[in-house]
């Protein structure tokens, strides 16, 4: 799979490179959480957020919103699913990292989605990237087998948290073949999933990605 630079032209219509916040010591305290053999994801971490960063995040990248900063680690090379937010969700790689992003624009009527239209960017280590909330996106890739990958993932708080009251759910005869109701795709709170059937995701989630389960190592 062909991998570009987010300091390609073709990043700005996902995201930008976020150049005005220094996130030297969110880096060094993020190499000290784990990297388990698949992918693990934490919404909020203490350590994290007692950073001087945490402060910062919120008053200029988040124009004074309430944020969350957590992490998503681990050893990935698939795409598996696509997510979006309603509001912009800042990575910060610790390690050389790679994001497979597509545009919700392209995300059809029944809220099924086309992988070929997926472009994978390198983050590299010590950079951080806004991905926009117009923009699908998952659990980030490793490009080192033996190193895996650390994210910090900043969010408006209660991103990704559990949801707090009952939501449609997705008709088994219809998962895979498209939705009328986007509210059957929530997942958690601010968090609507689009999943690929061999992505390995929850019974009952919807599976809208059309095409290959994208893989780096494939061409």
């Amino acid at each position: 799979m062909k991998i570009l630079k987010v300091t390609d032209e073709v990043f700005k219509r996902y995201g930008r490179v976020v150049d005005n916040i220094d996130f030297t010591d969110l880096v060094e305290e993020l190499k000290k959480t784990p990297v388990p053999a698949d992918v693990a994801y934490e919404p909020s971490v203490e350590a994290l957020e007692a950073l001087p960063v945490m402060e910062e995040l919120s008053r200029v990248a988040y124009g004074e919103m309430p944020i969350q900063i957590g992490y998503c680690n681990g050893h990935n090379t698939k795409l598996n699913a696509l997510e979006y937010h309603r509001d912009s969700e800042i990575n910060v790689a610790a390690t050389d990292a790679v994001l497979m992003l597509g545009l919700l624009s392209d995300v059809e009527a029944d809220h099924t989605y086309d992988t070929s239209k997926v472009e994978a960017f390198l983050v590299p280590a010590g950079t951080a990237v806004e991905v926009y909330a117009t923009s699908l996106h998952y659990a980030p890739c490793h490009v080192d087998d033996a190193s895996g990958f650390q994210v910090a993932i900043v969010l408006p708080k209660g991103t990704n948290y559990p949801l707090k009251e009952a939501h449609k759910k997705v008709d088994e005869a219809k998962s895979g073949v498209g939705l009328s109701n986007e509210d059957a795709m929530l997942t958690a709170v601010n968090k609507w999933l689009i999943g690929h059937a061999e992505g390995g995701l929850d019974e009952g989630s919807f599976l809208g990605l059309k095409g290959r389960n994208l893989c780096l190592t494939e061409d």
